[in-house]
Parts: C-alpha cells; structure tokens; sequence
C-alpha cells in the first residue's frame, strides 16, 4: 500500500496538518491505529470507493482508535481524490453521516482546496459539573462564561477568551485535561478568540482523549464555532490554528440557509507533499497515542 502525507489547511502555502491518506485494505483496526504515527501524522484517513459511482466511504482513526468524522481529514482525502481523478463534487460517507464534498483545483499553480457540508451541529450550555475541571486544567477561571457544548458526531466543549494572546498563552495539563473531558465523554475543548469585524479567530483544540494533545488544525470544531457565531449574524469565519505548534494552519466557513437551521460549508487549502510505501509489522507493541 501506499501511504500519501497531505498538509490540509495551509495558510498562505504554509502549514497545515499532516495526514496521512490511503486506500483502505483488509486491515486490523490495530492496523489502522499504527498509520498516523508511522506516517508522521496526527489522524489517518482510509478511502474505500462504493457504489454507485461516485460514492467514497472514508474511516478516520487516530492512535486511539476510530473517529466518526475528522474535518481535516476530509479535507486531505478531497485533495488526493482531486489529484487523482480531476473529480470536483463527491459524496463522502462516514460514521458520522452521508456529507457533499468539492475539491478545487488551481490550474498552474498545483493549489487544492477542499470544502464539505459537516452536517447539523448541535449546541447547548454545559450541565453543572461538566465542564469546570476542564476550564481549571486549561489554566482558566472555573467561572469563564460563554462555553458551549457542540455536538457534531461527537460533543466537543467551545471556550471564548477576550484576545489571540490569551489564546497563545494556554498552557494546560493535559493529564488533567484527559481526565476532565473523559468525565462527562467529550471529544476536547476548542479554545477561541473574540472574532474581529471581518470574523477572524485564533483557535487551539486540545484532545488528548483521542490521543492528539493538541490539533494543528481542526475543521469539525471550526464548523461548530461558525454554526454557534450565525446566532450572533456572523455569516463567515476564518480561524487560524496550529501557531504554538510551528505549523500554521487556516480553517475557513461560510453559513448558508437550509429549512432546519443554518447550514455550514467548511475548507481549507491542502498540498500533497509525498507518498510512501506502507506494510504491515506483526508484533508491534501498541500505539502510545502520545505526540511531541
């Protein structure tokens, strides 16, 4: 098999998230958990064509195990179907749901972009008890208001600060942190800045139930925090993620009408950097699902 490494969410032409695509194979799901590390990635993206034509299954798994969807992921597996078949529109199933799908690409300059409808999100205020030990290993003020709980396959805990700064200066204990969004099962925490005029954030999503201590880039969170922001009548978000980890990162959305609530359309700019063989290694010891 070969492993391809894309770069999903660049910014400027810089950054973005490693991931690692392929075709899926019979492969144990320990299998599958061994990818992203191997391939010096994060998340793992396996593509599996259905029919009818123009249907393709896609299974997201971390060193932890399998995730019903992953935004960046979705986004690096419409860049390499696009290089591969030219294909512009496609439906993408996942465990989460049946979503659209577009890749871009740009003529002389070998720019991808990838864009998806994530599906219905749903917010609501944390429970008391949910989410103060979250805030306090975060290194927050069990108080901070604004938090949103967003469930887009799996609820994840939305943070307002006042300023980028105060975003870039986090620097949580991510033991506690486990612990705190295992408690009530969460996915992570999306910690955000006030959006400026134009509706621009800094983000950093930390998750290190699903064994990634923080994401470089994290389009499901973005799509939530867009969804959350058209209450507000913001009608377009860019975030920028990945800063504290040397990996800059742009997420984008636009918001949309649909007869159930608005509707979120969520992308961002991918390279294909390089393709590698991969074969299995029978006795390898688990994944620690710790990163650097």
């Amino acid at each position: 098999m070969n492993v391809t490494l894309v770069r999903a969410c660049l910014r400027d032409g810089r950054g973005g998230s490693p991931t690692a695509v392929l075709d899926d194979a019979p492969l144990t799901d320990d299998e599958r958990r061994e990818v992203p590390a191997r391939a010096g990635a994060s998340h793992a993206v396996f593509l599996s064509a259905d029919r009818p034509a123009g249907v393709t299954s896609l299974r997201f798994f971390t060193a932890e195990g399998e995730l019903p969807g992953c935004g960046h992921g979705t986004i690096a597996a419409l860049a390499v179907l696009a290089e591969r078949t030219g294909t512009h529109e496609v439906t993408l199933r996942t465990r989460g749901g049946t979503l659209a799908g577009r890749a871009i690409r740009h003529d002389g300059t070998g720019g991808l972009e990838g864009w998806f409808t994530p599906g219905p999100v749903g917010l609501r205020a944390p429970e008391d008890g949910e989410h103060e030990d979250v805030l306090t290993a975060l290194g927050l003020a069990r108080t901070t208001p604004g938090c949103v709980v967003a469930t887009l396959g799996r609820p994840r805990l939305l943070v307002p600060l006042p300023t980028r700064s105060a975003v870039r200066a986090l620097t949580p204990d991510l033991d506690r942190l486990r612990t705190a969004c295992d408690r009530p099962a969460l996915l992570g925490c999306y910690v955000y800045s006030a959006p400026t005029p134009a509706g621009r954030v800094a983000a950093r999503m930390f998750a290190p139930s699903i064994g990634v201590p923080e994401d470089i880039a994290n389009a499901n969170s973005t799509a939530c925090l867009a969804t959350h922001l058209t209450g507000a009548g913001l009608r377009s978000l860019t975030a920028d993620m990945g800063d504290a980890l040397g990996a800059p990162a742009t997420i984008r959305t636009v918001a949309g009408h649909a007869a159930d609530g608005p509707r979120i359309l969520v992308g961002g700019a991918a390279r294909i950097t390089r393709a590698q063989p991969w074969a299995r290694q029978p006795g390898l010891p688990p994944p620690s699902g710790r990163q650097p």
